[in-house]
C-alpha cells in the first residue's frame, strides 16, 4: 500500500505574503488535494532577527482569504504538533548531538573573527578549522564554557544526487558544499536543519519549494542519509520574474508593482482570480482553459504540467483573469463588495448604486477602476466637440445640434424618470423621425457624458445624473456646437 501524500507550507512570519510564497503554498496544497493527501501548515520562526509581530496572523488570514485550507497547523492542531518551530526548540539539540556522536557533525568553537574564506577559493565559506579537533580538545573547550555551534560534516569526496519531479536527475559534487551550521550558539536550529527534522517527524512525503533551493538540496539529502531516514520526493518550482519598463526580466520585486497578496487584494483583485493566475505561473493544465475554480485546480493539478523555465508575472494577464472572475460573481455580491471602491457614499448617486453596479460588473477588470469609470457622473469632464463626429452614425455638427434640440424638447414630456421610460420615449422619437436609434443617441450620449466610450447607454447616464443635470449638459453641448 502506497504512503499517503503529505505536503507542507512552512513560511517565516516576516510581515506579508509574497506572491512566490503564496504560489508555493498553493502548489503544495493542490498537489496534496489532487492525490487525496494532507496539507500541513508549519510556522518557521527560528530567525528572530526577521520576525515581525503579528505576521503569523497575516499568514492565517492570507491562506483563509485565498481559499487554501490546511489540514493541520498551529491554529487547528493535529497529531504532529507543535507546528511552530520555536515551540519545538528542545528537540533539535538532541538530534544535532546524535549526528555529532555518529561522526556526521562536529562542534565548532570559531568566533566570527576566526572564520575566514579560503584565499584561493572565495566560494569556500567556512574553512573547516574545527572539523578535525581531537576528542580531548572538544571536551576541554566545552568544559571551559566556550560558545559553540554544531556544523554538518559534509563528505569531501563523491557526489549527492536525486530525481527532482520537475528538473529530473540532478547531481552535485560534495566538495562544492560547505559545512553548514545546524545548531546556533543560542541553541536554536538553523532553517536548513529544523526543516529536515520537522519534515521527517511530521511525515512529509513531498517537499515543494522554489528552485532557488536547488543548490541547498544536497545538504538536506545528506542529513536524511546521516540519520538513516527515507528521503522525501522533491518538487522545485521555477522562478517568478517581473518585466521592467525597459523590457528586462528579473526576479519579481516591488519595482515591478504589487508583489504581496494583500497589496493585490487592496488594488481590487479578487482572491479567486489571484489564485487562478498564480496557478498558471509555471504550470499548465495541458488544455486551452485559463479560468479555473479552486475545485478544478485541485482536480487537474499535477507535476507533469510544471515548467522548468522562469514564469513572467504579467499584470495585464492578471487583470484579464480578474475581469473574467468578476463577470461570474453573483450580482448582489459584486454590488456589495464593489461599493467601498466607488467613493459614492453620502452622495446622491449612492441611491442609484444598484444600477451603476449592474453597468460596471462586465466592464471592469478590477474594483479600483470604478472611480475613474464613473467620475463623469459626478462631474462633467472637459471634452472636444470633435467627439460628435462619427462616420458610421453619419453624425455631424449639424445633425448633433438637431438631435440634441429634439432631446431637450422631449425631456419635459417624460413623466417617469426611469431607464425603461427613457428608452421607450427615445425609441418612439427615433421612429417618428424615421431615424436609426443609434444615430439619434450618439450625440446625446456624448453631450451627457463627454466621453467616446461609457459604461451604459445615453439613457442609463441620463437616468443616473437625473433630469435637471441632463438638461444642463445638453444645453452646454448646444453652446459648444454653436
Amino acid at each position: 500500500m502506497s504512503q499517503k501524500v503529505r505536503t507542507r507550507f512552512a513560511p517565516s512570519p516576516t510581515g506579508y505574503m509574497h506572491i512566490g510564497n503564496l504560489r508555493t503554498a498553493l502548489f503544495a496544497y493542490l498537489y496534496a488535494k489532487s492525490n487525496d493527501g494532507d496539507f500541513v501548515l508549519r510556522i518557521e520562526d527560528t530567525d528572530r532577527n526577521r520576525y515581525v509581530e503579528g505576521a503569523t496572523q497575516v499568514i492565517y488570514d492570507t491562506l483563509k482569504t485565498a481559499g487554501i485550507k490546511h489540514d493541520e497547523g498551529p491554529d487547528i492542531g493535529g497529531d504532529f504538533g507543535p507546528y511552530i518551530q520555536s515551540e519545538r526548540k528542545g528537540m533539535y539539540k538532541e538530534y544535532a548531538e546524535e549526528l555529532v556522536r555518529n561522526g556526521q557533525a562536529y562542534y565548532c568553537f570559531c568566533q566570527k573573527d576566526d572564520i575566514r574564506e579560503d584565499g584561493d577559493n572565495p566560494q569556500a565559506g567556512y574553512n573547516r578549522k574545527c572539523r578535525n579537533l581531537t576528542t580531548e580538545e572538544v571536551e576541554a573547550n566545552l568544559a571551559a564554557g566556550k560558545p559553540y555551534v554544531i556544523r554538518q560534516r559534509i563528505p569531501l569526496e563523491g557526489s549527492t544526487g536525486w530525481n527532482d519531479l520537475v528538473f529530473g536527475e540532478i547531481s552535485v559534487e560534495n566538495n562544492t558544499l560547505d559545512d553548514q551550521i545546524l545548531l546556533k550558539s543560542d541553541g536554536m536550529p538553523t532553517y536548513n536543519f529544523a526543516n529536515v527534522i520537522d519534515d521527517h517527524l511530521m511525515g512529509i512525503t513531498h517537499i515543494i519549494r522554489g528552485s532557488e533551493y536547488l543548490s541547498s538540496n544536497p545538504k538536506y539529502i545528506l542529513l536524511y542519509q546521516a540519520f538513516g531516514w527515507d528521503v522525501p520526493e522533491y518538487i522545485h518550482l521555477p522562478l517568478i520574474c517581473g518585466r521592467g519598463e525597459d523590457g528586462t526580466v528579473s526576479k519579481l520585486s516591488k519595482r515591478h508593482g504589487a508583489v504581496s497578496f494583500q497589496d493585490l487584494v487592496s488594488e481590487g483583485y479578487l482572491p479567486s482570480a489571484i489564485i487562478n493566475y498564480i496557478a498558471l505561473l509555471g504550470w499548465n493544465p495541458g488544455t486551452e482553459q485559463e479560468i479555473f475554480t479552486m475545485e478544478e485546480l485541485s482536480r487537474l493539478f499535477g507535476t507533469d504540467g510544471i515548467h522548468k523555465s522562469p514564469a513572467i508575472f504579467d499584470y495585464q494577464k492578471l487583470a484579464w483573469v480578474n475581469g473574467e472572475h468578476m463577470k461570474k460573481l453573483d450580482p448582489g455580491y459584486f454590488r456589495d463588495t464593489a461599493f467601498p471602491y466607488s467613493n459614492l457614499s453620502g452622495t446622491a448617486l449612492e441611491a442609484k448604486w444598484d444600477h451603476i453596479a449592474s453597468l460596471m460588473q462586465s466592464r471592469i477588470q478590477k474594483y479600483s477602476e470604478i472611480p475613474a469609470q464613473i467620475a463623469f457622473l459626478k462631474e462633467m469632464p472637459e471634452y472636444d466637440k470633435e467627439l460628435f463626429l462619427h462616420k458610421k452614425n453619419k453624425s455631424t455638427f449639424e445633425t448633433s445640434t438637431e438631435y440634441i434640440k429634439m432631446a431637450l424638447e422631449l425631456i419635459p414630456t417624460i413623466s417617469d424618470w426611469t431607464v425603461d421610460a427613457l428608452n421607450e420615449a427615445f425609441s418612439a422619437l427615433a421612429e417618428s423621425h424615421e431615424l436609426k436609434l443609434g444615430r439619434l443617441m450618439w450625440p446625446i450620449r456624448i453631450a451627457v457624458s463627454g466621453l467616446m466610450i461609457t459604461p451604459g447607454s445615453a439613457t442609463d447616464i441620463m437616468y443616473l445624473i437625473g433630469r435637471e443635470e441632463s438638461v444642463v449638459r445638453l444645453e452646454a453641448a448646444l453652446s459648444k456646437l454653436a
